[in-house]
């Protein structure tokens, strides 16, 4: 079993930044590939960016080139920079591990974290 708890989100105002978190707990966290997805009212869940087991990262065409994914396997921690954020941006994110990367990426992984709100304002 893994517990994934998400932190660092808030509001910003356009062209901002964050620093998302996830801190896992339990049992073989590098046997895992994780990702970040948000949900959000007009588009509904979306997926950001993942990282799979090898260190390949993946990412959504409306993030490449302001959203950096990456992870501290030593502290279990996985992150998400997120830059010149737009509104468009807004929605809740939440973590997600699976050690198969097929299931985590059609988004039905076998962990969720519980979300972390970010608003962008314009």
């Amino acid at each position: 079993q893994v517990l994934l708890v998400e932190s660092g989100g808030g509001s910003v105002q356009a062209g901002g930044s964050l620093r998302l978190s996830c801190a896992a707990s339990g049992d073989s966290y590098g046997s895992y590939c994780m990702g970040w997805f948000r949900q959000t009212p007009g588009k509904g869940r979306e997926r950001v960016a993942l990282v799979d087991r090898a260190g390949t990262t993946t990412y959504a065409g409306s993030v490449k080139g302001r959203f950096t994914i990456s992870q501290d396997n030593a502290k279990k921690t996985l992150y998400l920079q997120m830059n010149s954020l737009k509104p468009e941006d807004t929605g809740m994110y939440s973590c997600a591990a699976d050690p198969i990367l097929g299931r985590l990426w059609i988004g039905d992984p076998a962990y969720w974290g519980q979300g972390t709100q970010v608003t962008v304002s314009s």
